[in-house]
């Protein structure tokens, strides 16, 4: 608080006093002064007033600073965020390796740490259970976990991919330019894959016969190995994931028919962010700040993808720069930048689009109640579309 100096405080008095601060307009004061001592004491009580005015104004002021220093000068303490990624550390996840690295998540006030879970179904249990706040997951297989009765109303609130990865690789030395060419061949399909489950409908839509494709079973560890091998004629998989691991084994490009869902058909979505229901409820301007965050990563992903690979390498076990650069130049071409992605910005759907995949999952899976678009997505925590278009 800021103190009057004495000295000041005499001149104000004795500026009082040669000024002589009367009060004669006061009702019922007298305006005949008879006696000397009367107007001096009168100056001098009315000096002292006006001087604990000041006083007061300066009190006020001070108080008044005092509060703004302390206003400016408080620390917001970050948010802590779990994110899992459904899967060990990739091109993938560059987006949000970036976010982290350049900033952009401690610019909107967060801490995110990160966890790994092992698939898709983990990861959307670590957000249902409170165990994690955001996740990337296949967001088909959120379509099917809230179909289940008395599950948490988990949402998207984020596509990263447009369009779904899903894609049978085959060799074209086996005889496989196209997708009707699988009919009469053998397929590997891995383990909990989740591109299989929109085969039926692919096929229905491609006039294949279904009894007509053979389906063997593999493991997810040898699934480029036994193509590789020529085992099998093609595999299930991602097209991001199998096609790029299996000309890192040697097999020419040219020799590689990778048959997108998306080319044939498939309006399935891909990888989406989803949020913790009682997170996005009680921090909704942290879910937009972590989406605000992920947009600025991914926007520097696609303008410098090999700066992306660099932070993404050197946080795997013995990754290969090479590789994942493909893998996400890739991942960009084919899953994020899209003309739907070009015309309306990152990270939302076309509702229309999303019933029909909805309509295709129904194909393989039995729904209790069928969900609608705005059951499963929720774009009330995404920037206004200027904020999310593709420079």
């Amino acid at each position: 608080m800021a103190l009057i100096d004495r000295s000041e405080f005499i001149r104000q008095n004795a500026r009082h006093r040669r000024f002589g601060c009367h009060q004669t307009d006061i009702p019922g004061a007298a305006t005949a002064v008879r006696s000397r001592r009367n107007p001096m004491h009168a100056s001098l009580t009315i000096g002292l007033r006006c001087i604990l005015a000041s006083l007061i104004s300066l009190l006020g002021f001070a108080c008044l600073g005092a509060g703004e220093v302390r206003a400016a000068g408080e620390i917001r303490q970050p948010i802590a965020v779990q994110f899992s990624s459904d899967r060990p550390i990739d091109a993938s996840v560059a987006p949000f390796v970036l976010a982290s690295v350049a900033g952009f998540f401690s610019a909107e006030g967060l801490a995110v740490t990160s966890n790994v879970a092992s698939g898709s179904k983990d990861a959307i249990a670590r957000i249902a259970a409170g165990d994690s706040d955001f996740a990337l997951v296949d967001i088909n297989e959120l379509i099917r976990f809230r179909d289940k009765s008395g599950v948490p109303p988990v949402k998207a609130v984020f596509v990263l991919f447009n369009q779904s990865p899903y894609a049978i690789v085959a060799r074209k030395s086996r005889g496989i330019h196209a997708l009707s060419d699988i009919q009469g061949k053998t397929l590997g399909v891995a383990e909990g894959d989740l591109s299989i489950r929109l085969w039926p409908a692919l096929a229905r839509q491609n006039g294949i016969k279904i009894a007509s494709v053979k389906q063997n079973t593999i493991s997810a560890a040898v699934r480029e190995p036994i193509l590789s091998a020529g085992q099998v004629d093609a595999v299930t998989g991602f097209s991001y994931l199998s096609a790029v691991n299996l000309r890192d084994r040697g097999i020419p490009a040219n020799d590689l028919a990778v048959l997108r869902y998306a080319d044939y058909g498939c309006e399935a979505y891909g990888f989406a962010v989803i949020v913790n229901p009682s997170f996005a409820a009680t921090k909704p301007e942290a879910v937009k700040g972590f989406l605000r965050a992920v947009i600025a990563g991914t926007h520097l992903a696609i303008k410098d993808p090999g700066r992306a690979v660099d932070e993404v390498v050197k946080r795997m076990d013995d990754g290969s720069r090479d590789l994942e650069l493909e893998r996400l130049r890739t991942l960009i071409r084919d899953n994020i930048v899209t003309g739907e992605v070009q015309r309306n910005g990152l990270g939302g759907i076309d509702p229309a689009r999303f019933d029909r995949s909805i309509d295709q999952i129904a194909e393989d899976f039995k729904f209790q109640k069928r969900p609608f678009a705005a059951d499963i997505f929720d774009d009330s925590f995404l920037p206004p579309r200027d904020g999310r278009l593709i420079n």
